[in-house]
């Protein structure tokens, strides 16, 4: 079972991102995986703006991303890119932040318009903090995204559910590929022990 950080960057509440964002948590837990959520517009904004990172609720969310096995970063598209946020938290990371973490980056908006987006500005950023690998990731247009209700979750229109889904299924081979690799190395370099006894004289 891996452990995977769902960084939120959204601004607002019951937002589009985050209702995608509660979709692939879903997910994941579905499939065994312990999910947690950071929703930056939690983040104290002085600290976050005087890049302050003893700050102990940014403390917190640092130390999430790095007790964590992968991550999910999703963000609105806000001129052409993602949300300022999620920059002003990035640079409160270390530069290895997402080393040996696969990543699969997440981007809504309200039109087909802002799809590169996803290849020209959130992957080159994820890819400076160290990734093991970077998911293909998807922009989902906002319209086809349901938030949660009282009575309903979040759910996803149907027109784009199996590509979402997709991602998951494929971010979730990833992250067991990873587990046995894992194991694996644990295994092989665990220590032999040779029993020695001493012969009855």
């Amino acid at each position: 079972m891996s452990r995977v950080s769902l960084i939120s960057s959204s601004p607002t509440e019951n937002s589009k991102t985050e209702a995608l964002l509660e979709f692939i948590a879903r997910r994941l837990r579905q499939y065994g995986h312990s999910t947690e959520f950071i929703k930056l517009r939690h983040l104290p904004a002085e600290a976050l703006l005087r890049a302050d990172a003893a700050d102990d609720l940014i403390a917190s969310a640092r130390a999430a991303i790095e007790s964590s096995d992968a991550v999910v970063i999703g963000s609105p598209v806000y001129k052409a890119s993602y949300a300022g946020l999620l920059k002003v938290f990035i640079d409160l990371l270390p530069m290895d932040a997402f080393q040996g973490k696969p990543v699969l980056p997440i981007l809504t908006g309200g039109s087909p318009a802002h799809v590169l987006a996803l290849d020209f500005s959130l992957k080159p950023l994820v890819a400076t903090l160290g990734a093991s690998s970077i998911g293909r990731g998807r922009f989902v247009i906002s319209k086809h995204i349901l938030p949660a209700t009282e009575s309903t979750p979040a759910a996803i229109d149907e027109s784009v559910e199996r590509d979402i889904v997709d991602a998951i299924d494929q971010f979730d081979s990833e992250l067991k590929a990873k587990e046995r690799a894992c194991s694996h190395a644990t295994t092989e370099f665990e220590p032999e022990f040779t029993s020695i006894e001493r012969s009855a004289s």
